[in-house]
């Protein structure tokens, strides 16, 4: 860069993950890919020949984050094209990954945690990856479940620890063995510094989860407001996966075999399930419930949709899934908080965070104004990655 090696990057709105309101007309400074201040355009001067990239049309946000995804699965409502997937070789299985990857990033999600890498091709390839770069991955390799769980957890070996300590609430797989209270201790009390996130739904496998020591409680449906207290109280994040309701809704009129592509719906043959619509009715709005007590007493929530899952796309599935947060109650700037910061830090994910200085200038640009997000986030207007514009982000590909 010219100009000492800075570049100012103006734009009209900022949301900056903080969980603060919009400011308007910001002027970010960036110097060595840190940024190095942030003011209103007015009060920013300027060096003489530095870099200046204008986007006084735009909204400057946070890269986001994805904090329950199965890059390695499909989320088609084809149940022969899931398990076509499953039995695939490497290289396709790769390809797979690839472009689920390559999904995220187009949406802004720069930071994702894999809960089903069980052959672990994530961990083994990312590094060898270039085009993964500007996507921060962890994963916890596979899924700790009952019956292989001590094969599972006593041997994993990923960024994190992920288990399922009770049947998720989409789950096909409910026939599976579940881990006892004794086993799930065990686990927890010999991982070695890994982070813990548990997948628990119901008032006692929760309370269970959260007396056993873990460090997050995902999906947590039913789980009733004394374990929202008691995770406000411990700091325990909670990941909702509200979308994972609404799109079980979305499907309930032909016994689930009508999943929703969001705005568009797949239709395959099937019967309803008596009283299926209103009961996934009662869930989403318990749910929602659920997150609005959570934002109340301050429980720590990060947004984790569960991409891979039947109907629920890699990348556009977080804009869903902050829709509900927003229909829960929290601000804008809330969930972009929920979305970016406080996945980011439980995960360990340095390179992303709030748009503060001394921090990574990594940040997403939006065409138009906050009042439009965040659908906006279909269709970006840039991707900066260390105060430079993305190397392989393209608004229009060729």
């Amino acid at each position: 860069m010219n100009g000492g090696g800075r570049r100012y990057i103006i734009a009209g709105g900022l949301i900056d993950g903080t969980g603060a309101d919009v400011r308007r007309n910001v002027c970010l400074v960036v110097e060595d890919s840190i940024i190095a201040a942030i003011g209103p355009v007015s009060q920013i001067s300027r060096k003489a020949g530095a870099a200046v990239d204008d986007f006084s049309h735009c909204t400057m946000l946070p890269a986001l984050v994805d904090c329950s995804v199965y890059l390695s699965r499909s989320p088609s409502v084809d149940k022969r094209m899931q398990l076509s997937s499953e039995q695939a070789g490497l290289a396709a299985k790769m390809a797979l990954i690839g472009r689920h990857i390559h999904y995220c990033h187009a949406h802004g999600v720069l930071g994702v945690a894999d809960g089903g890498d069980g052959q672990n091709l994530v961990g083994r390839h990312r590094k060898g990856r270039p085009e993964w770069g500007e996507i921060d991955i962890r994963t916890s390799g596979r899924l700790c479940r009952g019956g292989e769980a001590g094969e599972a957890c006593e041997d994993a070996d990923g960024d994190f620890l992920k288990i399922a300590y009770s049947g998720g609430i989409a789950d096909e797989e409910d026939a599976c063995p579940r881990l006892d209270h004794a086993d799930l201790c065990r686990f927890l009390q010999r991982r070695d510094g890994q982070m813990a996130v548990v997948v628990a739904n119901g008032e006692r496998q929760v309370a269970e989860a959260i007396e056993a020591g873990c460090d997050a409680i995902e999906q947590g449906y039913s789980m009733g407001e004394d374990n929202l207290r008691k995770m406000a109280e411990k700091n325990i994040l909670w990941i909702p996966s509200v979308l994972q309701a609404k799109n079980a809704l979305d499907g309930s009129g032909s016994g689930g075999e009508v999943c929703c592509r969001f705005s568009l719906r797949y239709v395959a043959p099937g019967r309803a399930v008596p009283g299926g619509e209103a009961f996934w009715k009662k869930v989403l709005a318990d749910q929602l419930a659920q997150l609005r007590f959570a934002r109340k007493t301050g429980v720590r929530t990060a947004v984790g949709t569960g991409a891979g899952s039947m109907g629920i796309l890699h990348g556009e599935s977080v804009a869903e899934e902050m829709k509900l947060f927003i229909k829960a109650g929290y601000s804008l700037g809330e969930t972009f908080h929920c979305a970016s910061e406080n996945g980011a830090r439980f995960f360990g994910m340095n390179n992303i965070g709030p748009l503060a200085v001394g921090n990574k200038a990594t940040f997403l640009i939006t065409r138009g104004t906050a009042q439009q997000l965040p659908r906006k986030l279909s269709y970006l207007e840039g991707i900066y990655v260390g105060g430079a514009p993305s190397a392989t982000y393209r608004k229009n590909p060729a």
